[in-house]
């Protein structure tokens, strides 16, 4: 964990990092990743914000895994996001596990890891650190901010708090608020992790051991929700995994069942246990209409010049379409100029990682007529 290839800027190290919780921060590490180069009036920054489990190797090979970025589809020169044209930044959020200060990092007044002392964060907090990050690169202003699932409610953060460092946003698959059904398939994870008795209270770092086992059935649990009941019987079905019989015992007799312990077993390796405990609680503790009476449309009154995009999926029961138009109809009411579109797809909340061609399609448009009001050459 905690691998420092790439870049690493350290903030806050004279003004603390002050979190919803009130509790202070310093100084703050940010790993982070650049595409393309900052234009002369630097108006061209578009900022990507990370899923859950995901990271700012957005379209670089991970120093772990070794594997392409997960969104190198969409990243690139010439592609959606043409870095030949924008100058892209995907950090590692607060509280997670790749360069990003976190409950792995050492606590500077102890020496230690912090474990379970590292005080709890939310989306803000992880917001206000990308703030900091972009006034480092000397990004004033945003052209646009993107962001699917967690990163999508980091956007929608980011129209809350900072309206005005940006021209344009693309939310995907997310939601304004965590409901009942999120929170408990999160708080089932984090107690498969806490019940892994090499958690040690989250205090394992050092002692030779992880609580994998744990972490494992988290993801496996999660992963289902990012999946369909339609993409998992097309994938999957009832198929046997390398037998032609049940086997009347408790392995993996199943195809489906192989691909979750694979799921799992491969997700230990990139991610710390701690970390996955902070930020889904972060993503739980997201309730932007509270924060304004309950009224959504409030939150973006200072946000009517930014010109928005909102598309769900119709398979995803995570953050079903009807979160995503009441995020579209709040902005309706403040005034947002937003467009919308549910994509028709079998694929889940997973969707807007997949080859999706409609969704390309009006994210392709999308981004070419912001460019157009926002003086850059589509």
């Amino acid at each position: 964990m905690g691998s420092r290839e790439g870049h690493t800027a350290t903030l806050f190290k004279e003004s603390a990092l002050t979190l919803d919780s009130g509790a202070t921060l310093s100084p703050v590490n940010v790993g982070y990743e650049t595409y393309g180069t900052l234009n002369a009036d630097r108006s061209n920054a578009i900022l990507i914000c990370h899923a859950l489990t995901m990271d700012q190797y957005v379209a670089s090979t991970h120093p772990i895994t070794g594997k392409a970025g997960w969104w190198e589809r969409i990243v690139g020169p010439g592609k959606i996001l043409d870095t030949d044209k924008y100058f892209v930044v995907c950090s590692n959020v607060l509280g997670s596990c790749l360069g990003s200060t976190g409950p792995w990092e050492d606590n500077p007044e102890t020496g230690e890891p912090w474990g379970l002392d590292f005080p709890v964060i939310t989306i803000r907090d992880m917001v206000r650190t990308q703030a900091a990050l972009l006034d480092h690169l000397g990004v004033g202003k945003l052209f646009c901010a993107v962001g699917g699932s967690m990163g999508g409610m980091q956007v929608l953060e980011w129209l809350t708090t900072y309206p005005e460092r940006l021209h344009s946003c693309i939310i995907l698959a997310a939601a304004a608020r965590h409901t009942a059904q999120n929170i408990a398939f999160h708080e089932i994870g984090r107690q498969a992790v806490m019940a892994d008795p090499k958690w040690q209270e989250g205090r394992y770092y050092g002692k030779g051991s992880k609580p994998d086992k744990g972490l494992a059935v988290a993801r496996m649990t999660a992963h289902v929700t990012y999946l369909s009941e339609d993409a998992l019987t097309h994938k999957f079905g009832r198929n046997l995994q390398s037998r032609d019989a049940l086997s009347f015992g408790f392995d993996a007799d199943f195809q489906v069942e192989s691909y979750l312990r694979h799921q799992g077993s491969t997700f230990v390796d990139r991610f710390d246990a701690n970390s996955y405990l902070y930020i889904t609680r972060a993503m739980d503790y997201l309730d932007i209409p509270r924060r304004y009476d309950g009224r959504l449309a409030d939150a973006f009154a200072a946000a009517t010049h930014v010109r928005c995009c909102v598309i769900s999926f119709s398979s995803d029961w995570l953050y079903p379409t009807v979160e995503n138009k009441r995020i579209v109809h709040a902005m309706n009411a403040a005034g947002v100029p937003v467009s919308f579109a549910e994509i028709n797809t079998p694929h889940g909340h997973d969707a807007f990682l997949l080859d999706e061609p409609e969704m390309d399609q009006m994210l392709e448009g999308f981004v070419k007529a912001a460019a157009k009001t926002g003086g850059l050459t589509p």
